[in-house]
């Protein structure tokens, strides 16, 4: 069986194929093989047989590079994990931070907003509004007892403030007359 090595080198003539070896797997890829052949020359290397090597399989590919997965996609979380770790390193609240730690804080964001946008949506829809404006936050934030007491020093704005008229103001209810 005749094989042309000019793939190999200019110099290199026809050579016969002896014998195929297939060697397994000596690269990292799953998919690549090297397929080796003992050859016999004419003179070229003085009648020794070589050893030729050629690749078989996908080419240049390495190890299929697996799709990146983020911290908050393995736990769960629309939140940020990697960016709460970066501001918990950042913010020099220790010297270092542990691997989980992130996770719980980008937990609790998440549920307090999840919180605060429901009932944003209800107070617009009672409104009948399609779009949450910042008076529905300033609504659904001060009648909620919780989320007053945690935000009670915040100042929405465009928020304006809760409806509240005294009850001495308002006018005195008539008694009707039956007739």
């Amino acid at each position: 069986m005749q094989k042309d090595c000019t793939k190999i080198g200019p110099s290199v003539p026809k050579v016969e194929v002896v014998e195929k070896v297939r060697v397994k797997e000596l690269s990292s890829a799953p998919d690549t093989a090297i397929e080796a052949a003992v050859v016999a020359h004419d003179d070229h290397w003085q009648g020794q047989p070589a050893l030729l090597i050629t690749m078989s399989g996908r080419g240049k590919g390495g190890k299929t590079r697996v799709k990146a997965k983020t911290r908050s996609s393995r736990v769960g979380l629309q939140f940020a994990v990697g960016r709460v770790h970066r501001l918990l390193r950042k913010g020099n609240y220790a010297e270092r931070v542990g691997a989980g730690a992130p996770v719980y804080p980008a937990a609790v964001l998440e549920y307090l907003a999840a919180e605060v946008l429901k009932l944003a949506g209800n107070a617009a829809r009672d409104n009948k509004k399609t779009r949450i404006i910042p008076r529905h936050l300033q609504l659904t934030i001060r009648n909620d007892e919780e989320l007053n007491r945690l935000l009670g020093g915040v100042t929405i704005a465009r928020g304006g403030v809760l409806p509240n008229i005294q009850s001495v103001l308002l006018p005195k209810k008539t008694a009707k007359v039956k007739a």
